[in-house]
């Protein structure tokens, strides 16, 4: 049915403060530019990222802001600027970096920084220096797009922003290929991985355990797994990793014992700003003292603990989001080991094709990590489940 002659009003989860998501009725979205397109959304999902809104550690937000970035439906409106590009019917993913495909940074793919997709490209400028790309269902530093945890979403410059599906595929093999699919894959590449390396991996979420398969799939020969959730660990094992759990024994000693002292050459952060805090981590507590009082914003032990572990010469990949100033960085060892540190929001088409044939190849099932399915309506309850990872879970696709 049309947007227009719709009977009901769209139901969209949106933001209104700390630990405040809500299921709200909302306007339909409209085109507003020739390169736009309207996506009925069919799956979408909750993001580590989003839990970063819901603690509202991120600036920038503003009540009613429509949240999520990991979203796929169908085509039912276009801009008369997709011409050619997209049509109605045809089945979507959306990535959550907006971009042009004209800009010199989009040229060179390096999409998750386009130089025109930031409406508010002015306000990120002075945050960071230079503007990003404009995001989905996030801070208004990123443009302050309305996101896909909804009925329908619009899709700007649609005729760049868009991964068509396979008809073979269904939504819970394709919805991934939006973010933590490439994500995870982008950030091994960054990791140069070498048959010989040990890549250790920080955080076994949705993130992690894709980043824990694309460094199986890009050659590593060790894969270790770091958390304390039972069930991510698990998860991690279960595809070969080793696990270590970091509440029962000292990371830096098992990755010293599996690497003959050396230290693994490659390390992948895939926790970010919101690090686990422990008794038994002075650091940790110091830096959440530190968050809660407005004098730092992000937590940064796992990427102290990546700088000192890691062997000599090698590269640090940073997935994990960041959002701003962060205080004790041994910036000295940086320099003496001589490591590499990567970083970036995900290029996410740059890996598209790949990635479809590895998924279309039967490599890969990126539905594996999916613990829960819930309507929309659910979506604030299962932010909660999400946060508290209870119930076992570490991946929720939502079904508006």
């Amino acid at each position: 049915m049309p947007l227009a002659i719709r009977e009901t009003p769209m139901r969209a989860l949106a933001w209104h403060g700390k630990e405040d998501i809500r299921c709200d009725e909302v306007s339909d979205p409209e085109i507003l530019h020739e390169r736009d397109a309207i996506v009925k959304v069919t799956s979408c999902a909750i993001c580590g990222s989003d839990l970063h809104l819901f603690h509202n550690f991120i600036p920038a937000m503003l009540p009613g802001d429509i949240v999520g970035h990991e979203m796929m439906g169908e085509v039912v409106e276009v801009g008369r600027g997709t011409a050619g590009k997209l049509r109605k019917g045809e089945r979507i993913v959306v990535p959550f970096t907006i971009f042009c495909g004209d800009c010199e940074q989009c040229r060179r793919g390096n999409f998750s920084v386009c130089e025109r997709s930031n409406r508010n490209a002015a306000l990120a400028e002075k945050a960071f220096g230079h503007a990003t790309a404009g995001l989905f269902g996030y801070t208004h530093l990123t443009g302050g797009y309305p996101g896909g945890q909804a009925e329908y979403v619009r899709v700007p410059l649609a005729d760049t922003t868009h991964i068509k599906v396979p008809d073979a595929l269904t939504d819970e093999q394709a919805l991934f290929l939006g973010d933590i699919l490439p994500t995870g894959w982008q950030a091994a590449k960054q990791c140069e991985i070498e048959p010989s390396d040990t890549v250790a991996v920080w955080g076994c979420g949705p993130v992690g355990q894709m980043a824990i398969r694309s460094a199986m799939l890009q050659g590593a020969r060790r894969v270790v797994a770091i958390d304390e959730i039972p069930e991510r660990l698990g998860m991690a094992e279960a595809c070969g990793a080793v696990a270590v759990d970091f509440s029962q024994e000292s990371v830096a000693e098992r990755l010293a014992e599996l690497t003959d002292g050396k230290g693994p050459e490659k390390c992948i952060d895939a926790v970010g700003m919101e690090n686990h805090v422990g008794l038994d981590q002075p650091d940790t507590l110091l830096d959440r003292a530190k968050q809660m009082t407005m004098l730092q914003t992000d937590r940064g032990h796992v990427l102290r603990e990546m700088i000192r572990v890691c062997r000599p010469a090698g590269i640090l990949s940073i997935p994990g989001v960041y959002g701003g100033l962060m205080d004790k960085v041994p910036i000295g060892l940086v320099m003496n080991k001589g490591l590499t540190i990567r970083a970036a929001q995900t290029h996410v088409t740059r890996w598209t094709d790949e990635l479809l044939k590895i998924i279309e190849d039967g490599l890969l099932d990126p539905s594996f990590v999916i613990t829960h399915t819930a309507p929309l309506e659910d979506g604030p309850e299962m932010y909660r489940t999400f946060r508290d990872k209870s119930d076992g879970c570490i991946k929720v696709v939502l079904k508006p």
